[in-house]
């Protein structure tokens, strides 16, 4: 188990959105978030209280988190004296980066000399099985975006959310790292070996009461090149019963691709449900999500009911309003 509270490392993130990992924490978890860590140049700001460690551990913080996500997943040796430092003033370390603690030579060795744990959660822990596409007992709803980063582990803890609130049953299902230090379980879909992936779904969503929804966390797009492959793994493995599509309306372009612009809300809902339908042809799309952080309040109702008008779907923003129309759709299935 993962010690908390936290200290929540945003190293040197080059903007808000590198940081999605400590926000996260910060968002869902904030109990576990003591203060954050920044080092020179760094563009994130939690607007949480900076500590330096002495006053992190002071404060009660157990391990220091890399709340950093950045392109390809890697641990920066701009980082090192940080973290080294942070294992000798007692700190354990967590990360869900791709380039895992236990790799480090040097992190290893300081950790077992001061006797302290390395945490990668970025490794599965099953032997998954591969998919065999057999339906499941229950109900299962999966978010799907634009773009990477648009939001939709916050639609869906914010739908488990209003669920609970209205007595249905549901659980929200992490796929990633973020989800994974939030809830203390899940599968990090991205590090599961490519034929086991959709497996690895149908093994976290399992047969469960037929009145019950898995909320599962969507990852990547189908339209990003880079990471589309595990978001078909969710759509296939999960089987969903019903889709959200999730939208961030001020990209200019493709996190991490200018040659690539976002594709339009009905090219993700058609793309996406004629996929679904191949694994579960009673498959609907019920919502629209969109992350208006970067709106202003008027900007942001007019946008989301020019969508809705448009799509014909109910359209919220529910980390600024709450996911209670998006709980009332999937219960009206």
């Amino acid at each position: 188990m993962i010690e908390t509270p936290y200290l929540l490392f945003l190293g040197d993130a080059p903007d808000p959105l590198a940081a999605k990992v400590a926000q996260g924490i910060k968002d869902w978890r904030p109990e576990n978030a003591v203060g954050q860590y920044r080092m020179e140049g760094c563009k994130a700001d939690l607007k949480l209280t900076d500590m330096t460690l002495a006053e992190a551990r002071d404060a009660g913080a157990k391990t220091l988190v890399i709340g950093v996500a950045n392109r390809g997943g890697v641990i920066s040796q701009a980082w090192k004296k940080v973290l080294v430092a942070a294992l000798e003033e007692g700190f354990d370390l967590a990360s869900g980066l791709h380039n895992l603690l236990r790799d480090e030579p040097d992190l290893v060795a300081v950790a077992e000399a001061c006797g302290r744990k390395l945490h990668d959660v970025r490794i599965p822990s099953v032997k998954y099985p591969i998919a065999n596409g057999e339906k499941r007992s229950g109900k299962r709803v999966l978010a799907v975006g634009t773009d990477c980063s648009v939001g939709k582990m916050y639609t869906a803890l914010a739908l488990d959310t209003a669920m609970r609130e209205r007595g249905m049953k549901s659980t929200f299902r992490a796929t990633g790292q973020t989800g994974i230090l939030i809830t203390g379980e899940g599968v990090p879909l991205d590090a599961v070996i490519a034929d086991f992936m959709a497996g690895s779904i149908e093994y976290l969503t399992p047969d469960n009461d037929a009145d019950h929804w898995d909320i599962i966390e969507g990852q990547g797009s189908l339209f990003h090149v880079s990471y589309s492959g595990v978001t078909m793994a969710l759509i296939h493995g999960g089987q969903p019963d019903a889709l959200i599509l999730c939208h961030e309306p001020t990209r200019e372009h493709m996190r991490g691709l200018p040659g690539y612009r976002l594709p339009s809300l009905e090219a993700v809902r058609d793309m996406a449900l004629e996929l679904a339908k191949v694994a579960n042809p009673g498959c609907k799309v019920v919502g629209v999500s969109i992350n208006t952080q970067h709106l202003g309040e008027e900007e942001a109702v007019a946008y989301m009911a020019e969508v809705e008008a448009r799509l014909g779907l109910p359209t919220v923003d529910p980390f600024r309003q709450g996911a209670a129309r998006l709980a009332d759709a999937l219960a009206a299935l």
